[in-house]
């Protein structure tokens, strides 16, 4: 009865060796599965062609395309893609701590080469603080509702409390600065001259209107003009949509910004193919406005002509849905550029589609202009917007997006942007910072201005391809006419 039990050792030890190979194994396979993970979300945010987006900011107002995309689109909330590395970490019991230089950094000691005038970024001149304002401005941007009010409600509400918590993800090297600040505003010139960027398309509504967060900044253009001229920098403008924007308006817009800085020497004009040096005016969310009232306005035979007279320019319309194309064509425009920097969330905006665009620009002689971002990540005002997050990826988003652009050859590249701070779009410097309650994200481990590095880097790389090819189409230009 008792000759089993000189077994039972054997056993044992059998026992706790198969257990210590099924641990060994689980682990493994835990950590493989944790890397291809890893991988495919890395993946995915580089380059997210057919995943459901959501309606691009301001898409509602068109109730045509809004119907269109809501019908096609599934929305949820608790399944859109998270990265863990772009999230507010809430509560952390760490000391306040924000990495600041005391100077702005600069990106290169060295001469920088030649600044490339077919490389535009967007710029923004609407935030404020209590030492140049009197209070601030856009840094405590309200958390914007949702159009469904079932999702509106799962998220907080109210404004962001600036200096420390500012409505961005990021934090800015200069700080929550004002736009009105002179030595801000030599800094951002400084920085996009290092960046051999050519042209700033700022931001404009006309005198004494604004955006809903902001204050009126036409004011502001006299200085702007005067330290872009410093640095060799032009300026055009980007007109922003306002109430009652029409051909009749717009022609009132025109006359002004070309009476008031046209004899600028920074004021940006465009030297075409045949010749003549043209004002370019980008107009975003153009797609608001009717066809037949830009038409108006911009063609020969419209009731508010401004061609062939001493107010004609270059406007570029925005590209949101593939239908718009002839709608922009039947408007008169001159060109076609995408702004949004999330690949993938509308027509325009994906690198795909980028190659059919400029084809279809070629056949009714239309500029082409792809705008290119470093990311996106809106989520600290649009918190219920996580699923148009794109990934830094510590600047291979950026790279992937303007080598795209590049094999589109197109007439000009534009960078959304240099300080758009709400939506993540910026190339300007920032900083590592962290509070009791917030982590902003930040550049590491790179430097604060390796954005305005890798531009420096594709500006030279675009302005070598661009004198190549544009042989073939006879653009002979190599610089504006001031």
């Amino acid at each position: 009865m008792n000759t089993p039990a000189k077994h039972l050792p054997f056993w044992s030890l059998k026992d706790d060796i198969m257990a210590k190979f099924r641990r060994r194994t689980c682990f493994i396979l835990s950590l493989f599965i944790l890397f291809i993970f890893s991988l495919m979300m890395g993946l995915k945010m580089l380059r997210p062609n057919k995943a459901a987006f959501g309606d691009p900011f301001g898409l509602d107002l068109l109730p045509e395309i809004r119907q269109q995309t809501h019908l096609t689109k599934v929305f949820d909330s608790q399944k859109s893609d998270k990265i863990s590395s772009e999230t507010n970490i809430k509560n952390l019991k760490s000391e306040e701590i924000t990495v600041k230089a005391s100077v702005a950094s600069e990106p290169h000691p060295e001469e920088p080469p030649p600044l490339n005038y077919y490389l535009h970024v967007f710029y923004y001149s609407w935030y404020g603080n209590p030492q140049f304002d009197g209070k601030y401005i856009h840094w405590n941007h309200p958390v914007l509702s949702h159009w469904d009010p079932q999702i509106t409600k799962k998220y907080p509400k109210g404004k962001h409390n600036p200096p420390d918590d500012i409505g961005s993800r990021f934090y800015p090297e200069l700080g929550s600065y004002s736009s009105r600040d002179p030595s801000v505003i030599e800094t951002h010139m400084k920085q996009m001259y290092s960046a051999s960027i050519g042209v700033l398309a700022l931001s404009w509504y006309p005198p004494d209107l604004n955006d809903e967060n902001g204050e009126p900044t036409d004011n502001l253009v006299p200085t702007i003009l005067d330290k872009a001229h410093k640095y060799n920098l032009k300026v055009t403008f980007h007109i922003e949509p306002y109430k009652n924007r029409d051909d009749k308006t717009m022609y009132q817009n025109v006359k002004y910004i070309i009476d008031k800085y046209g004899n600028h020497p920074a004021f940006y004009r465009y030297k075409t193919k045949n010749g003549n040096a043209l004002p370019m005016f980008y107009v975003y969310d153009s797609y608001i406005t009717a066809s037949q009232k830009w038409a108006n306005l911009l063609t020969s035979s419209g009731s508010q002509s401004i061609r062939n007279s001493p107010y004609d320019a270059l406007f570029i319309a925005l590209l949101v849905d593939k239908k718009h194309r002839y709608r922009i064509l039947r408007g008169g425009f001159d060109g076609i550029y995408t702004y949004f920097a999330t690949n993938g969330f509308t027509y325009g905006s994906s690198y795909e589609n980028w190659a059919k665009i400029k084809y279809f620009c070629d056949q009714f002689d239309l500029m082409f202009i792809p705008s290119v971002g470093p990311g996106y990540i809106d989520t600290s005002i649009r918190p219920w917007n996580s699923h148009n997050t794109r990934n830094r990826i510590n600047g291979k988003y950026y790279e992937t997006a303007l080598s795209a652009a590049l094999q589109a050859h197109p007439s000009i590249i534009s960078i959304t942007s240099f300080n758009e701070w709400h939506e993540g779009t910026q190339i300007e410097s920032a900083v590592p910072k962290r509070t009791s309650n917030i982590v902003y994200l930040d550049y590491r481990p790179h430097k604060p201005s390796l954005y305005l590095e890798l531009t420096r880097k594709w500006s030279e790389k675009y302005r070598k391809e661009r004198a190549i090819y544009a042989l073939g189409h006879q653009e002979l230009s190599t610089q504006p006419v001031s």
